[in-house]
C-alpha cells in the first residue's frame, strides 16, 4: 500500500500544476491571446502561431528549452537545440534566402524613389537607439532599437552579432509580434498624418522591367552593398541569392524549394525556438517590457518616418506620389504594402497601391539589413 502511495505521489508531482508560477499563467494566456489573433484574425499565421506554440510549451514545460548542463543527463530540450541555430545565425539567413526567392522586386527597380521611402522608414531605428541609451541600455542599445524596422531575422542576427544573446528572445518576440500587428498599428499613424485628398490620390501604373534588370539587380546590390558593408553579406547576400534563384530562370527547383519546403521548415525552427525563449522568469521583468515598449515607440516612429517622407516626395512631384505608400517602408513584407493599399481603398475602393507600396516595402528589407550593419560597423564587429 505504501508503495502504491508513494508512486502515485511521485506521479502528482510530476504534472505541471505543482510546478506552475503566476508568471507562467500570465505568458500561457499571452500565447493563447496570441493563437486567437493568428487563427481568427489571420494576423501572419505563419509566424504568430509556432512562436505562441513555443511559449505555452516552454511554460508549462520549461525543460524544454534547457540547455545541456541544466539536465542530469546532460542531454539538453528540444528547444535550446532550435536555438543554438539562432545564435549562430543560420535561421535568419535562411529565412533571407527564402524571402529573396518569394519576392518580387519589380516594383523597386521600375520605381528606385522607392529606395528612399525605405531608407525614410529606418529613422525609427536611429530614434529608438538614441532613446535606449537615455533609457539605460548603453551597450545593449543597438540590439533593441532594430526591432523599429518589424524585421525578425534581422533582430535576432544583430543581437547575436552583438553578444546579447539573452536578449534575443524578447526582442524577437517584440519584432514578430510588430510584424504581426502591423493592421492595427499602422492605420491611426498613416490616417494622423494624411489628408483624405492625399489618401485618394491614384498613382501611375509602373513600367514594364526586363528580365534582364530583374537578374542585374541583385548581383548589382549585392556588390554594392557588401563592398560598403561587408557584415551584411549573410543577410543581403542570402536576400539576393534568394531572389537571384527566382529570376535567372535556370534553377526553378532551387527557387521552389527556398521559397516553399525550406521556408517553411525554418519558420517552424525559428519561430517554436523565439517562443521558447518566453519562459515566465526570462520574459515578465523590467527590462523586457522596456524592450517591448521601446521596438513600439520605433515602430511607430519608422511608419510616421515613412508617411511625412512620402507627403513630402507628394508635395515635390505635385501629387503624383501617395504617402501611404511611405509607411510599407518597414521591414514587414508583404502585410505592411497590403496596409498601404487597405488605406488607400477605404477612401476610393477603385485606388490600387499595393504594387507601388511594394517598391517602399522590399527597400525596406534592404534597408533593415543596412542598418543592422551600420551598428556592428559601429562597434567593430
Amino acid at each position: 500500500m505504501s508503495y502504491f502511495t508513494e508512486t502515485m505521489g511521485n506521479l502528482l508531482h510530476q504534472t505541471a500544476f505543482f510546478n506552475l508560477t503566476w508568471g507562467n499563467f500570465v505568458m500561457i494566456l499571452v500565447a493563447c491571446i496570441f493563437l486567437y489573433l493568428a487563427i481568427a484574425k489571420g494576423f501572419e499565421p505563419l509566424l504568430l502561431v509556432p512562436i505562441a506554440f513555443g511559449m505555452l510549451l516552454v511554460n508549462i514545460y520549461p525543460d524544454i528549452f534547457a540547455a545541456p548542463e541544466q539536465m542530469s543527463n546532460g542531454v539538453g530540450g528540444l528547444f535550446h537545440y532550435f536555438y543554438t541555430l539562432d545564435e549562430w545565425s543560420i535561421l535568419p539567413s535562411l529565412i533571407f534566402l527564402g524571402v529573396g526567392a518569394m519576392t518580387d522586386f519589380g516594383p523597386l527597380i521600375a520605381n528606385p524613389i522607392s529606395f528612399l521611402l525605405g531608407a525614410a522608414a529606418q529613422f525609427g531605428i536611429f530614434g529608438a537607439y538614441f532613446l535606449a541609451i537615455l533609457m539605460g541600455f548603453n551597450d545593449k542599445a543597438a540590439a533593441v532599437s532594430i526591432i523599429g524596422g518589424a524585421d525578425g531575422p534581422t533582430s535576432i542576427f544583430l543581437a547575436g552579432k552583438l553578444g546579447q544573446s539573452g536578449l534575443m528572445g524578447p526582442i524577437a518576440v517584440a519584432a514578430y509580434s510588430y510584424m504581426a500587428l502591423v493592421p492595427i498599428i499602422q492605420p491611426p499613424i498613416m490616417k494622423l498624418f494624411t489628408t483624405k485628398k492625399e489618401r485618394a490620390i491614384k498613382m501611375q501604373n509602373l513600367r514594364p522591367v526586363s528580365k534582364l534588370e530583374k537578374i542585374l539587380f541583385p548581383i548589382v546590390v549585392t556588390v554594392i552593398v557588401c563592398l560598403i558593408l561587408p557584415t551584411t553579406a549573410p543577410l543581403v547576400g542570402m536576400l539576393m541569392l534568394g531572389n537571384l534563384f527566382r529570376e535567372c530562370g535556370v534553377v526553378r527547383q532551387l527557387s521552389e524549394t527556398a521559397s516553399n519546403a525550406l521556408m517553411y521548415i525554418v519558420v517552424i525552427l525559428l519561430g517554436t525556438s523565439v517562443g521558447a525563449s518566453t519562459s515566465a522568469e526570462a520574459f515578465l521583468n523590467a527590462t523586457t517590457l522596456k524592450i517591448v515598449a521601446l521596438g513600439l515607440i520605433a515602430f511607430m516612429f519608422g511608419t510616421a518616418a515613412g508617411v511625412l517622407f512620402g507627403k513630402l516626395l507628394c508635395f515635390i512631384t505635385k501629387g503624383k506620389i501617395n504617402p501611404l505608400i511611405g509607411s510599407a517602408g518597414v521591414s514587414a513584407v508583404p502585410m505592411a504594402a497590403r496596409v498601404s493599399q487597405k488605406v488607400g481603398a477605404e477612401e476610393d475602393p477603385t485606388n490600387f497601391l499595393l504594387m507601388h507600396a511594394m517598391g517602399p516595402n522590399v527597400a525596406g528589407v534592404i534597408g533593415t539589413a543596412v542598418a543592422a550593419g551600420v551598428f556592428m560597423a559601429i562597434f567593430g564587429i
